[in-house]
């Protein structure tokens, strides 16, 4: 959300593969055996599948909540007001979560949304990181899966770095991007990457978004296609990705990176997510 990006994988098989994934980024085409990865061995260690009932809030062992506006519409001059009531966060019933943007007044404020996290309850160095999600869509929507580092409240932003998995723009619907935030490539130059489908979008179906965080690498998926590697060669400042990083998931209304919502911009306009998985590389 505040951006953020990077780039990796084992040299010269990197390389062939960055080769096929430029080709495959604006094309839903099969994916060249060249861009496959060494096998890596994976463990679970967190996960939420978001089972319950119809209406209930999401696991408070997992899941905690921004409340408000925050400051300047959260550094990004959103305009929503982001609250934990089930008309904007909750689960279906069906083993999802949903995230419901609104435009309803609400404490002083067009809009509402609902943006959850997992700080303080668990975060995580290293590891693989992904969710099932089915994208809003619409001038101005702005939804994102994403991470930052537990340091934040010490050190602050940008130099707690941000690990954006998933963002996508409500009026590119067939476009996501993959971004790094840190000290010295933050906000508009943040280092970033798109991936996106010539004949599909990403709020028909579900899809898989994903990275792989290594000490010298981060790699960014989609529906296991990797599409960007960044090592510390890649940034243009401090590499900051080695300490422990929490998930956030929410849908922003407006805002720096999408502007503003319009006529055509439909709502309720809702995320629904399939689940979230944490594993850990062993052996």
């Amino acid at each position: 959300m505040q951006h953020l990006m990077i780039k990796s994988i084992g040299k010269s098989l990197f390389m062939l593969g960055l080769m096929a994934v430029l080709l495959l980024n604006l094309n839903n085409c099969e994916v060249n055996e060249a861009q496959t990865l060494e096998q890596r061995n994976w463990q679970l260690v967190w996960s939420d599948d978001f089972d319950g009932e119809a209406g209930t809030l999401p696991d408070a062992s997992k899941w905690t909540y921004d409340i408000g506006t925050g400051d300047n519409g959260w550094g990004n001059q959103e305009l929503e007001y982001y609250t934990n009531r089930p008309e904007n966060v909750s689960l279906d019933g069906e083993g999802h979560l949903v995230i419901t943007a609104r435009r309803e007044a609400f404490a002083g404020s067009a809009f509402t949304s609902a943006r959850i996290k997992t700080q303080g309850l668990f975060s995580q160095a290293y590891g693989r990181f992904e969710a099932r999600i089915k994208t809003p869509y619409g001038p101005g929507i702005w939804p994102a899966f994403w991470m930052l580092g537990d340091n934040i409240e010490t050190i602050g932003w940008p130099l707690c770095g941000e690990i954006d998995i998933l963002e996508l723009r409500g009026q590119e619907p067939n476009i996501i991007n993959g971004t790094l935030h840190g000290p010295g490539y933050s906000g508009g130059a943040a280092i970033t990457q798109t991936y996106g489908f010539e004949s599909d979008r990403f709020d028909v179906d579900f899809h898989l978004f994903a990275v792989e965080w290594g000490e010298d690498y981060i790699d960014f998926f989609v529906d296991d296609t990797l599409y960007q590697r960044l090592t510390p060669d890649d940034l243009t400042g401090e590499w900051v990705f080695d300490t422990p990083f929490f998930l956030i998931l929410n849908v922003a209304v407006g805002g720096n990176y999408v502007g503003f919502p319009t006529s055509l911009t439909p709502f309720p306009q809702m995320m629904t997510v399939d689940y979230v998985k944490v594993y850990r590389e062993v052996g």
